[in-house]
This record gives structure tokens, sequence and C-alpha cells, in this order.
């Protein structure tokens, strides 16, 4: 491979990865836990960035079980965003190499 071709797969590798960056820091996915009773969103970086407690999981009275809800709705969002970036990173990759 001559430079001047190897420079411009490094320039559509940055621009690809600077892509990756945004669609991922612009993704929402959500989870949930206790057939809806508490749902979680987070986006591509795996930040949490809502989370919707039903007021029927309030009337529980339940502290540990409002955690354990709550975790497993964060969890369950996570792995669903990891799941999509994992998805959306392999098909750029594929791009790149045709």
């Amino acid at each position: 491979m001559n430079p001047f071709e190897l420079m411009k797969m490094m320039g559509s590798l940055q621009s690809q990865t600077k892509k990756i960056k945004e669609e991922m820091s612009a993704l929402r996915v959500t989870g949930n836990s206790g057939a809806g009773l508490v749902e979680a969103t987070v986006n591509g970086e795996f930040q949490l960035v809502g989370l919707n407690i039903s007021d029927e999981a309030y009337s529980l009275g339940d502290k540990e079980n409002l955690k354990v809800l709550i975790i497993s709705a964060v969890n369950d969002a996570v792995n669903k965003a990891k799941a999509a970036v994992e998805g959306k990173t392999q098909e750029i990759l594929m791009n790149i190499s045709r």
C-alpha cells in the first residue's frame, strides 16, 4: 500500500470514529424491570439519562424491592446499549474494510 492510500484510509478511519462517537452520544436505549414498574434510559456512552418509577412501584412500600427493580432496569438498559454499540461498530468497521 502506498503512503497516499494509507493517509486516505487513516482520514476515513478518523471520520468514521467521529461519526461513531456522535451516533453513540445521541443513542438512547431504555430497559425495564418488574414488567415496566421501573424504566431506565442510558445513552451510547452508558450514562444513565432517564429513570421512570411508576406510581405502582412506589406504592409497594418496599425500599429493598424498589432498589432491586432500579438496578435491574439500569442493567437491562446498559446491556441493550452495549449490544447496539457493538452492532453499530461492526457495521461501520465492515464499511471501512470495503
